[in-house]
């Protein structure tokens, strides 16, 4: 199911060179777990653009920053400036719906 829908408190947290999705995530019971995940295990860059299935973006981005419910659609967007392979940085976003989802109170890929 959509993370987003299920979860309380979802924010970004940046830890050891890494980008961290943290939320409190429902499970199918009702229950709420606090669950955490590592987003440099599942995106890239790739020239300046976000890569599913990458790995390590946090390496090659700044002002990497979260909004749990952006728009209209409150939609998780994660925007960071990346760079590309001449240096240059580039305002990028990606929605997290389409990447992650809870799995019994756990963020999983979709992938």
């Amino acid at each position: 199911m959509s993370f987003h829908i299920t979860a309380q408190e979802a924010r970004i947290e940046q830890r050891d060179g890494h980008t961290y999705l943290l939320a409190r995530l429902q499970r199918e019971d009702g229950s709420w777990n606090d669950a955490i995940f590592n987003l440099d295990q599942i995106i890239g860059n790739e020239d300046g653009h976000f890569q599913w299935g990458g790995q390590n973006f946090t390496h090659s981005a700044q002002d990497i920053r979260f909004d749990p419910k952006e728009g209209a659609a409150e939609q998780p967007i994660l925007r960071a400036m990346l760079c590309d392979r001449n240096g240059d940085y580039y305002p990028r976003d990606v929605n997290l719906t389409e990447i992650i989802e809870n799995v019994n109170g756990e963020f999983a890929p979709k992938f």
